[in-house]
């Protein structure tokens, strides 16, 4: 009989232009909790989805209770005793928590005696039994879209343990939990322990990891650095081995001089009291202020409260001393405050419309011949000029978006903005999912408008990114900006050291 429940070996996973695994490994023990630690991107949840056979393995092998197996899809995964709690929730709204909780495997009846359908009531009462086990004081049959995001979490928990599994992935199980529901969920984890149940635990939260871990093991860039007893690290300790590397991505010679502060926000703070509080900072001409963090530091959030996306209930924006009134995505851009956003697919390219129409939209009031009529002649000038400077790759101004690469989309809604000279411009996680080559170009593009004055907001999940790019870098944990380091002084250990500073 193995000593483990659970082994990974030599697991690869490419995607297009990148490999998110390479030879990495797992063992888990029974009744044991194993963090899986690493930056983002360095392959955790990849490795997790290969286990619970959502992504196939490139290369690489499984063994569960000492013989090797092959989990062709997550069904064939919960039916071998491995569930998994996902960090992207994906409820049924409109169902109820019973129903979300059973989905895919509902208790049975037979009508009549013959044609099978749900047996709603024991549905109801193993939900009943099941949410008193793990203490959590819900009604089965309430509909999930009435509870709050945290409780939603909760739920998926509970719809875990209802596997009766053996082996429980937990994906940032507490990135939306209340202080009262993490200890909640630490109670349902060491009754886990006591039946046997393996454990992985991913979180980016070093008191959680120190507090509730048997072992840790760290990844890096796909690949595996180590597994250590838990008692054995310290946060120090693991920050040194999730980040000690050297700097392998090229950046270009900057000659951009911040000059004055033109851009203030104070005391800004978000409707949601679980989201961005009381966030102040100062922006220079011609300066690029690198945003770092982690999972649920709330940088999108914060970003997308500025430019109206998100709305606010404290705080105020100023521009050379000007208050700006922002309570929409109009209101910014007309106030010369532009905002690429961090998911180009979701809610960045129209992938239906074409090269010339995605970076002429938000510019054709500009382009209009008496108010009402688009001069086609100036549209496509504008194109013609984006596509040389920004070194766009497309067969015509005519070619639909979506059959671009990744790179040259993110360089047309770069485009797009910059057809609106804005003052600001906020690059949400600007080179996520591009390849190396592309990277470099529009790290190019960045260095030259901050050369032009343009004052940059530069999120990114990059260490090496943030490092190589920021003249200053504010960093934020939990919806808080918990300091700000000169760029040449940036190091990945002291941003990892404030972007774990959670608050007392």
């Amino acid at each position: 009989m193995s000593e483990y429940r659970l082994e990974m070996r030599g697991v690869c996973k490419s995607f297009p232009g990148v490999k998110a695994l390479d030879h990495a490994q797992l063992q888990l023990r029974p009744g044991t909790v194993h963090a899986l630690m690493g930056e983002n991107g360095a392959g955790k949840s990849t490795l997790m989805k290969c286990m619970f056979g959502i992504y196939k393995m490139d290369e690489g092998e499984i063994l569960f209770e000492g013989q090797k197996v092959s989990i062709a899809d997550p069904m064939e995964a919960l039916k071998m005793g491995i569930a998994m709690v996902h960090q992207e929730l994906q409820p049924i709204p409109a169902r109820t928590v019973g129903e979300n909780i059973f989905l895919g495997r509902y208790p049975m009846k037979k009508a009549l005696g013959l044609i099978p359908i749900v047996d709603h009531k024991k549905m109801y009462e193993d939900t009943a039994a099941l949410l008193k086990k793990v203490r959590m004081d819900f009604d089965p049959q309430q509909m999930l879209g009435e509870l709050s995001v945290s409780q939603m979490q909760s739920v998926e928990i509970a719809k875990a343990v209802s596997a009766n599994c053996k082996v429980l992935i937990l994906d940032e199980p507490t990135s939306s939990l209340t202080q009262n529901e993490v200890e909640a969920l630490f109670r349902i984890v060491e009754d886990l322990k006591r039946d046997g149940v393996a454990i992985v635990y991913i979180s980016h939260k070093m008191d959680e990891i120190l507090r509730i871990s048997d072992e840790v093991t760290i990844m890096r860039d796909g690949q595996y650095i180590g597994t250590w007893p838990a008692r054995e690290m310290t946060t120090d300790l693991i920050i040194t081995k999730m980040v000690g590397r050297e700097l392998t991505n090229l950046f270009p010679e900057r000659d951009n001089h911040p000059g004055e502060v033109v851009f203030q926000v104070e005391d800004f703070t978000s409707i949601n009291p679980k989201s961005f509080r009381n966030v102040s900072f100062e922006l220079r001409k011609g300066e690029i202020l690198g945003v770092g963090g982690l999972v649920g530091a709330q940088r999108t959030e914060l970003m997308e409260g500025l430019f109206g996306i998100r709305s606010h209930t404290t705080g105020r924006i100023t521009y050379k001393g000007r208050e700006l009134k922002i309570s929409r995505p109009k209101n910014a851009i007309d106030q010369g405050v532009a905002m690429l956003t961090e998911d180009r697919r979701a809610t960045g390219i129209l992938g239906v419309l074409s090269v010339a129409d995605n970076i002429s939209i938000a510019s054709l009031r500009q382009y209009l011949d008496f108010g009402v009529c688009i001069n086609s002649r100036k549209v496509e000038q504008l194109v013609r000029d984006n596509v040389r400077k920004m070194n766009i790759k497309t067969p015509s101004s005519r070619t639909l978006i979506k059959s671009l690469s990744g790179g040259n989309q993110q360089k047309v809604l770069i485009g797009r903005w910059l057809a609106n000279s804005p003052d600001v411009l906020i690059l949400d996680e600007p080179t996520r999912g591009i390849d190396v080559g592309a990277k470099y170009e529009i790290y190019c593009i960045i260095a030259e408008l901050a050369k032009q004055g343009k004052s940059i907001i530069m999120i990114s999940s990059e260490m090496s990114e943030l490092i190589g790019m920021s003249d200053r870098v504010m960093v934020m944990c939990d919806g808080r900006v918990t300091g700000f380091i000169d760029g040449k002084d940036a190091t990945q250990e002291n941003i990892m050291e404030l972007a774990t500073k959670f608050a007392s």
